[in-house]
């Protein structure tokens, strides 16, 4: 893995991780909160925030391993996160699967992809809890910005290399011109030879012509 990448998997993980905890303090003082009230059960919301959180803690730890190991162990990785995703598209397994091909250092990455499955559940807020919401826009931020500056580099190289078409365009152009100038130059050459070769042709026919002319008066 190249350190730019291992820089980004490691800040995005960081960002990540600190959300998680946000969300598990959050959870932890609600349920204080309502402990502290006799008679007044705990959510189901409080409870489903810690699970969310505990979840996407292990998917984060997928992640690190999938940067990390074998091509059959990413390969396995990200086809159980797509099996998951398929049997059941949106929501959780759905950003699951983004993260997983969202993940730099494997072969099966595919930031577009990724990128259009989160731009999905950010439209769809209703269908993740409020961490995965949070994780949701923190990595679609990050393939925003990856992804615009992988456009904007392929853009200049498309520049330069119409610079260099042009250039290379232009020596071609200049080789045909010169190529059309010597064949006309040639072909000058040639007819000035061929008027000669007519000319001695001329006098030749009519040397011949007077020769014949005194050779009958003599006879």
């Amino acid at each position: 893995m190249r350190p730019e990448r291992r820089h980004s998997t490691s800040t995005l993980h960081g960002a990540l991780l600190i959300v998680l905890a946000l969300a598990s303090g959050c959870s932890a003082l609600s349920q204080f909160g309502s402990s502290n009230q006799p008679g007044r059960p705990v959510t189901p919301a409080v409870d489903r925030d810690t699970q969310v959180a505990a979840v996407l803690a292990g998917t984060i730890q997928t992640m690190q391993r999938l940067a990390a190991g074998s091509p059959a162990e990413q390969a396995e990785i990200v086809t159980s996160a797509r099996q998951a995703y398929e049997r059941a598209p949106g929501g959780s397994a759905q950003l699951r699967y983004a993260l997983m091909l969202a993940t730099p250092g494997h072969a099966g990455r595919d930031a577009a992809q990724a990128r259009q499955l989160l731009r999905v559940l950010s439209a769809q807020p209703e269908a993740l809890a409020p961490v995965e919401r949070a994780v949701t826009l923190i990595e679609l931020a990050q393939l925003d910005r990856e992804l615009g500056l992988l456009g904007d580099n392929e853009r200049l190289q498309a520049i330069v290399l119409s610079n260099a078409d042009q250039e290379h365009l232009a020596a071609a152009n200049r080789r045909l011109q010169s190529t059309l100038d010597d064949n006309a130059r040639l072909r000058h050459q040639v007819e000035e030879l061929q008027a000669k070769l007519d000319a001695v042709a001329n006098i030749e026919r009519s040397l011949n012509e007077r020769k014949s002319n005194t050779e009958g008066r003599n006879k």
